[in-house]
């Protein structure tokens, strides 16, 4: 992405009701994964951007993190205090077979021309009854200059998220959409935006009242999360072990 998009991350992921709703329900999918007690945990964060998921993660284990870009790395080492090392899936990255008990890959495969391979490529690197948990946006009907902007190349439906765990040679043994309350929304400000050629800043909190509105509508979804499958969601979460480690949904 460009600087000035992960220069708006850095400074608004805090506090801006998308990521600490969506913090709101990774946290409950990890509770929900049964992980090791924590200080027995291991997780890698592939694809860490401005490190705003790292404190989250730590509360949950030791964890590593790596990430493509040169600012985002050095934003998410300032914030975190972790060593945040150099990754491009699926060919350059540093991790021995065997290693974590969770990969974390929130909103990143959207932005890596070979989903399927990155996930075969992280597969090995996981340990007995480790999984990967997977965060991506939803729909390609939805697509708009957000995506542009973000360079996504690609938005996906169940089926699609699914292929790509498929054909990495893992089993989906949990996947739903989420951000299902604030949908309406999402599509009303996407179609705007394409009705008028617009391009709003995504990032940029709207005035507290609503960010705050907003983000009790979307981390309410945690008490649902993992427990009733969605219809519809701007987003998809989705749960991959490998075949001897699970039983596919």
């Amino acid at each position: 992405m460009d600087r000035i998009i992960y220069e708006r991350l850095a400074a608004n992921e805090e506090i801006h009701w998308w990521f600490t709703g969506r913090r709101a329900i990774i946290e409950r999918l990890l509770v929900q994964l049964g992980l090791p007690p924590k200080g027995e945990a291991r997780i890698l964060e592939a694809g860490c951007g401005t490190g705003g998921n790292l404190g989250l993660l730590q509360k949950f284990g030791a964890v590593d993190a790596v990430e493509f870009d040169a600012a985002a790395r050095e934003i998410a080492s300032r914030k975190s205090g972790l060593r945040v090392g150099f990754a491009a899936l699926p060919d350059q990255l540093e991790a021995q077979d065997g290693s974590y008990d969770l990969i974390a890959l929130l909103d990143v495969v959207e932005h890596i021309e070979k989903d399927g391979a990155s996930l075969a490529a992280l597969k090995p690197k996981l340990r007995h009854a480790g999984a990967i948990l997977i965060t991506v946006p939803a729909h390609p009907w939805m697509w708009s200059a957000h995506d542009e902007v973000h360079h996504h190349k690609r938005r996906y439906t169940r089926a699609a998220l699914r292929s790509a765990i498929e054909s990495a040679g893992l089993v989906t043994a949990d996947i739903s959409y989420f951000s299902t309350f604030l949908f309406p929304l999402g599509l009303l400000r996407r179609l705007t935006s394409k009705l008028t050629g617009g391009q709003t800043h995504d990032d940029m909190p709207p005035p507290a009242p609503l960010n705050q509105l907003f983000a009790g509508i979307f981390a309410f979804e945690r008490h649902l999360v993992g427990r009733v499958r969605m219809p519809i969601g701007l987003s998809l979460f989705a749960v991959a072990r490998r075949p001897e480690d699970s039983f596919p949904v």
